[in-house]
C-alpha cells in the first residue's frame, strides 16, 4: 500500500476513527485539516436510503447555495434572437445558436463549466448531446438548464446554484464550498442541500432516508457525520 503523505497523515491524526461528528465539528475538522498549497474545496458525500434502479427514487436537482460555491462558473447559453441578448444581458460567458453547437462538435471545445438552453434550441443541442452527456453538460429541463427564462437560469448558475444526483450506489456528493469559508458557511451550505435533499425524499423511499454522510477537503481525509444532525437549514 502506497504510504500517505505528511499534510494528509496530519490531517489525519485530528480525526477519531470510527467517530461520527456534529455537522459543524466536521466542518472545522475538514477546514482545519487542509494543508495543500491551492485553495482546497469541500465536498459532501451523503447515502439515501434509495434504490435508483427504480426511477421514481432516482434522487436529483438543484439548490443555490447561500454562500455560493467559491468557484467561478462559466455558463454557455444555447439561444436566438431576443433569448441570446438576455443571456448575455445576465452575464453569460458564451453565447449562440447553430455556430456555438457547430464549434463543440467540429473542434472538441468544452471551455465552459454548465450549460442552458431555451426549448427551441434542443432538437439543435440534442445532435451534440453524446459529447455534451458524459460531461455533466447536457442541459436538462429537470434541473432548470432547458428554459425561456434565461436571465434566472443564467443568474442561479452564477450565484452558486448546484446539481445533485443520486449515483448508482445510493450517494449523492456535492461540492459545497472551500475551505476558506470557514466552519460557519461550510455548514450553512451543507444544511442548504440536506434540506433539499429531505423535500426531495421519494415517497416510495421507506425506512432511513439519511443513511451516511461525509465531509472531506479536496486532499483531506472523510470524516463522518452523525445522520441525526442532518437538521434543514433554517
Amino acid at each position: 500500500m502506497a504510504s500517505r503523505g505528511k499534510r494528509y497523515r496530519s490531517a489525519v491524526d485530528g480525526v477519531e476513527a470510527g467517530k461520527a461528528y456534529q455537522l459543524q465539528e466536521a466542518m472545522e475538522l475538514a477546514a482545519k485539516g487542509a494543508g495543500a498549497k491551492f485553495e482546497e474545496s469541500v465536498e459532501m458525500a451523503i447515502r439515501l436510503g434509495v434504490d435508483p434502479r427504480h426511477a421514481d427514487q432516482n434522487v436529483r436537482g438543484t439548490v443555490a447555495l447561500p454562500h455560493g460555491t467559491g468557484r467561478e462558473v462559466r455558463v454557455a447559453v444555447f439561444a436566438k434572437g431576443d433569448k441570446a441578448k438576455a443571456a448575455e444581458a445576465a452575464g453569460a460567458d458564451f453565447v449562440g445558436d447553430d455556430e456555438l453547437i457547430a464549434k463543440i462538435r467540429d473542434e472538441g471545445w468544452l471551455d465552459f463549466d454548465k450549460a442552458v438552453a431555451t426549448p427551441d434550441m434542443m432538437g439543435s443541442v440534442g445532435k451534440i448531446a453524446k459529447i455534451l452527456g458524459p460531461r455533466g453538460l447536457m442541459p436538462n429541463p429537470k434541473v432548470g438548464t432547458v428554459t425561456n427564462d434565461i436571465e434566472k437560469a443564467v443568474g442561479d448558475l452564477k450565484a452558486g446554484q448546484v446539481e445533485y444526483r443520486v449515483e448508482k450506489a445510493g450517494i449523492v456528493h456535492v461540492g459545497i464550498g472551500k475551505v476558506s469559508f470557514g466552519a460557519e458557511k461550510l455548514t450553512d451550505n451543507a444544511r442548504t442541500v440536506l434540506s433539499a435533499l429531505i423535500k426531495a425524499r421519494p415517497s416510495s423511499s421507506k425506512g432511513q432516508y439519511i443513511k451516511g454522510i461525509s465531509v472531506s477537503s479536496t486532499m483531506g481525509p472523510g470524516i463522518k457525520v452523525d445522520p441525526a444532525d442532518a437538521r434543514p437549514a433554517a
